[in-house]
Order: C-alpha cells, then structure tokens, then sequence
C-alpha cells in the first residue's frame, strides 16, 4: 500500500531465509489492545454554524489496535519485523456534532469506520537498532507521536537508536509522511496554520547520564522548508528519602525558519494564531522549568513557561493539510495539555499539579490528579494588545490489578478553559471517559 509494504516483504524475505532462527519466534509478541472512548467538547456559547456544526461536539468511538512485534533471527546481524493494524468504529455522535477531529470527516457527517496498516523491518548489531516503516511512533523531545483519541499517530520513514557507550543514548532518523490518528491516509509533513507539505524531517540527538541522578540532552531537528529546531534538556532527581525525592526538569528550545519559509516563497504559517514579528516565519525561543517535590502517594509540582515576543513555538502538525483525519500532535512542552497549548509568543505561563496514588491507602491502581495553567502577557494576533487565559485539568485512572479483567483500566477527564484577548481560544468545557483493555496472545 505505501513503503510499508516494502519494509515487510524485506523483513519477511530475511526470515524466509533464517526461518526457524531462535530469538525471532520466541521473543515475538502478539496483542489486541481496545479503546472505548466518549468524548464531548463544549465551547461554550458558540452559535451553530450556517453549516450546521453544533458548538457542542459530542462523540464516542471503539478502537482496536492489533500488535506484532517479533524478535531478532541469529548471527551478527539480527532480523525483524513489526506489524500494526488499526480499526476505529463510529459509536454514536450524528451529523454536525463530529466536527472536532475525533473521526474521519466524510462531509455528510462522520465515517461509520475506518482502518489502516503499517509495518516496520528492523535490524540490530551489537547495542544498535534500526526500524524501517510506517509504524514508528517517535517519544522525543523533538517529536511526541500524538496518542490523546482512539487511535494512535503514526510515521514513515527510518529511525536508528544507539547504546554502544555506556550511559549515553544516541537517536537519529529521517521521516518522510503522517499517519493521523483518525484517517486510513498518510499526509506529507506540516506545521499549524499551513497548507504546503515537506517530505524530509531530519533529527539527531542524544540523552547522556552523567550521573545516575542527572540527565542531559541535545538534539537538533530539521523538517525542510518551515524550520530548524536546537533543544537543550535537563533532567536531576534527589532522593531525599526513600519515599521522597525532588525533581527538576529544565527544557529550552530555539527554532528558527527554514529554506523557503524564510525566503518569502510562501511556505509560511500562522503562527498558530497568534503573533510573530515577520509574518509567516518561524522565530521562537521557548524555556521551561518544572520543579516536583514526592512524598509517598503524593507529588506536588510547579513550574513556569517563557515565549519569547518574536513568534509562537513550533512543532511538526499536519492539522491544517487538507486530508481528512490529519490533525492531533503533541510537543515535549509542559503546558500541552487538554484543551490548549499556552505556546503563542510572548506568553508567560506559571502551572502547578498535585496527584496522589492510591495504592498507599491499600487500592493499588487508582490515581488522581488536578492541574492548572495560567498563561498571562500573549501577544494578540495583530500586535496590539495582550490576552490571557487558564486551564483547570483533572482526572481520575483506574486499572484492575488482578483477577479475570486484570489490565483492564477507565480513565475520567475533565477540563475547564477561559480566555480572554483575540488570540485566546473559545471558553471550553471538556470530558473525556476512556476504557482501555489490552489481551497479550504471547
């Protein structure tokens, strides 16, 4: 169907060659997770659109995700192969009510189902790995592969992972499309606000333990034609006890334009609605720090975030391509949260979370948590003016931990959204109930 293809009959001709190799069959894994997920989206006070979009977006879905990853065949070189279905089915939520990026848009109301496969070959030398495919789901601070529906985003193209010296993780790779978490499409590669794609986003780093309490990071990320991204990353925990330990997590991003978004041959964005100092171009340096102090079930965390004036933060988002299903991203700040981002220029946002696990009062599995975000001194679109605005944030997880549905897990989420100022969002009312469930074959 696409390169996926190519990646699996590579693998699958390797292990016809090695077939029976030890280390393939008996380190594969085979799994069927499932999603029931009920969504619902108020913005509140919106009029219903002339097209008939109801302000009030109410959705539920079932997803199933079936997994096989095998191990590695013999020798100095090892063989594999990993292969992903994806089924997403439409539940309930009715014409003009789906118009929130949860499922495929047929323009007649939401797709009844939609599907799609992937398929990565990899191979591994000594401490080294490399994946070949359309299944890759990057965690990186310069790309976070978007899990937050019934679906999960996904990627093309090659990544390879080193730990050949001790302490030190070194990551790079090459990708070349999208996967979204609601479409059976791939889409080329995007930023917010734009309608050009790119085909190349090029990224290298690596994580190093200087110590076994402090970990740095550099990594670099170039997606061609919109910008170039440097991160700088910071991570210490001291144990003050053995059930108490204090956390701080330093990041700083500086991303600037690239090849035609900065030669005024239109490969420009929107800033994510927000503004920038020449319209259009990529000019951002983002900082933040987050500091968490743990003390059994508890953790208490408060941090702060900077924008600078010049432009918003950027990130790889493929939401304004015109494909159905295509949006839905994450980035490596902390203030991606439920509803908004608090990631446009100029804006200073203070956060805080508190959460408790449960298990210390003799319910193991239950946990709890609520948050909130303020984001104050953000640029209006147009330069003049300020806005504000806040998120509230709480949530509720809970996974049996044994017996016949062990595994099985609910999660309930709600999220509260003000603003004030043209560049702010529509006040939102947010709820998300979620039944995850994942059956392990081998």
């Amino acid at each position: 169907m696409y390169k996926s293809s190519l990646a699996l009959a590579v693998a699958l001709g390797v292990l016809a060659q090695q077939a029976g190799a030890a280390g393939f069959v008996e380190d594969s894994k085979l799994s069927l997770s499932s999603r029931t997920m009920y969504f619902n989206n108020d913005n509140r006070e919106a009029p219903t659109s002339a097209a008939g979009i109801r302000p009030d977006q109410r959705e539920s879905g079932q997803g199933f995700k079936l997994d096989y990853i095998s191990g590695f065949t013999q020798g100095t070189v090892g063989f594999g192969v990993d292969a992903q279905a994806l089924w997403g089915i439409h539940l309930d939520g009715g014409q003009g009510y789906h118009k929130g990026g949860f499922f495929p848009d047929d323009g007649d109301g939401s797709a009844s189902q939609w599907a799609r496969l992937g398929a990565n070959a990899k191979a591994r030398f000594s401490k080294t790995e490399v994946h070949f495919g359309s299944a890759l789901a990057p965690n990186l601070p310069i790309l976070v592969a978007n899990d937050g529906r019934l679906l999960p985003q996904t990627f093309e193209g090659g990544t390879i992972q080193s730990k050949e010296i001790d302490n030190l993780t070194i990551n790079a790779g090459q990708l070349t499309h999208a996967m979204g978490r609601a479409s059976s499409n791939r889409t080329g590669l995007s930023v917010n606000g734009a309608s050009q794609e790119s085909n190349k986003f090029r990224y290298g780093g690596l994580d190093y333990k200087l110590t076994p309490d402090l970990t740095l990071q550099y990594y670099y990320s170039n997606l061609e034609d919109f910008y170039k991204q440097h991160f700088l990353g910071a991570t210490h925990v001291f144990k003050i006890a053995d059930d108490q330990s204090f956390k701080t997590d330093l990041r700083y991003f500086d991303s600037s334009s690239d090849g035609k978004n900065g030669s005024g041959g239109g490969w420009n964005f929107n800033n994510n609605g927000g503004y920038a100092k020449t319209p259009g171009e990529v000019d951002n340096k983002t900082w933040s720090a987050m500091f968490t102090y743990t003390l059994g079930g508890h953790a208490l965390m408060l941090g702060h975030q900077r924008v600078n004036d010049d432009g918003g933060f950027v990130w790889l988002n493929q939401g304004s391509l015109p494909n159905e299903g295509a949006g839905g991203s994450s980035f490596y700040l902390f203030t991606d949260s439920m509803i908004n981002q608090f990631a446009k220029a100029g804006e200073n946002t203070t956060f805080g979370q508190y959460s408790y696990d449960f298990a210390r009062l003799g319910v193991p599995g239950l946990k709890a948590s609520i948050a909130y975000l303020r984001g104050e001194d953000g640029k209006n679109a147009n330069g003049n003016g300020t806005f504000s605005e806040w998120e509230r944030d709480a949530r509720v997880d809970y996974v049996i931990q044994e017996g016949t549905l062990k595994g099985l897990g609910a999660s309930l989420r709600h999220g509260v959204y003000r603003g004030t100022g043209t560049s702010s969002l529509q006040d939102q009312d947010q709820t998300r109930f979620i039944v995850n469930y994942t059956y392990n074959f081998m």
